[in-house]
């Protein structure tokens, strides 16, 4: 066998043994809570988040003693969901969403695009923690997709690491740009969610996989700021 064929099948052992010690570490109860869940599937995960977000909306949010499972949190975590959100301050996914402290895995970046670091934060709560749903989560009147909208037709020159942000978004906005599409800032926020929502999908070796093999569903949603009602894309 050559090198690169060995080097091949060394990384994958390593990342297969990897996953398992970090789920055995950091989940002694989390296998069984999840398989007990109302949500052990992604369909029924995706429903459970737009049940939430309808009590949200509707002002019926569950009343939670946050202390009262504290101790076992400690012990073990089984979020049924991740949420690849914006970091934008009006946007709280647990609120959105009415869940407690442990339902959710949350990652956030200011225009909710992957990042290496959320990549990898995602594989993990779907391969070691259980999440069963990722929805991606832009918002409307977001300022990075805005910034990000008026660089590429006016060539800002955006101070410090900011411009990071531009190129990362690029891809998934600029083709909104050159269709010349009605209401363009908020088609550029649905086209940057579906964009991500594409890469994610396709993201070998574990979220790809899970997803071909129906553990996983990955979902784009825009969450309105005026209403609190989010939108699947």
């Amino acid at each position: 066998m050559c090198e690169t064929c060995c080097s091949n099948v060394s990384r994958r052992t390593l990342m297969a043994g990897g996953l398992g010690l970090l789920a055995a570490a950091s989940l002694p109860l989390a296998a069984q809570a999840q398989a007990n869940a109302p949500s052990d599937t992604p369909d029924a995960a995706l429903d459970k988040l737009m049940q939430g977000n309808e009590r949200y909306i509707a002002g019926q949010m569950r009343e939670r003693d946050f202390s009262a499972g504290r101790a076992a949190r400690a012990e073990s975590q089984a979020p049924f969901a991740a949420i690849l959100g914006c970091a934008d301050s009006r946007v709280a996914p647990e609120l959105a969403f009415d869940q407690g402290p442990g339902s959710l895995f949350v990652v956030r970046v200011a225009g909710n695009f992957v990042t290496p670091d959320g990549l990898a934060s995602l594989e993990y709560g779907a391969a070691a923690l259980g999440t069963k749903v990722i929805m991606v989560l832009g918002h409307s009147n977001c300022g990075a997709v805005n910034a990000t909208v008026a660089a590429l037709q006016k060539g800002n020159d955006l101070p410090g690491h900011i411009g990071d942000l531009v190129r990362a978004m690029k891809p998934g906005i600029e083709p909104v740009l050159q269709k010349k599409e009605e209401d363009l800032r908020h088609q550029a926020v649905i086209a940057n969610v579906r964009a991500n929502v594409r890469q994610l999908q396709e993201s070998k070796p574990i979220l790809a996989d899970m997803v071909s093999s129906k553990k996983l569903r990955v979902v784009g949603g825009v969450y309105d700021l005026a209403s609190g009602k989010v939108e699947l894309v």
